[in-house]
């Protein structure tokens, strides 16, 4: 039986292929440079929303499983990765 916690984490990795996707089609569509720019602009802000949703609900479903000192180690990755691409 599979969890709903990662039924969920399935749900937000397709639904954002189908933004990829539907972001591709569009940039065909319009066969323009400053369109493509602004569309993956958009793609930009909604992958790390998607990331942070993932890693919630994961971490959401790990909680019971680990230990307190291993979590914080998690989450200090995590962040270490948004920091890392900041700009």
């Amino acid at each position: 039986m599979v969890s709903s916690l990662l039924l969920a984490i399935v749900f937000l990795r397709l639904l954002s292929g189908s933004i990829e996707i539907l972001a591709a089609y569009l940039i065909y569509r319009y066969n323009s440079l400053e369109h493509a720019l602004k569309i993956n602009a958009v793609l930009a802000s909604i992958g790390p929303l998607i990331f942070l949703g993932a890693m919630y609900l994961g971490l959401t479903g790990l909680t019971q499983r680990m230990n307190f000192t291993r979590m914080i180690w998690v989450y200090l990755g995590a962040a270490l990765i948004f920091w890392g691409l900041r700009r």
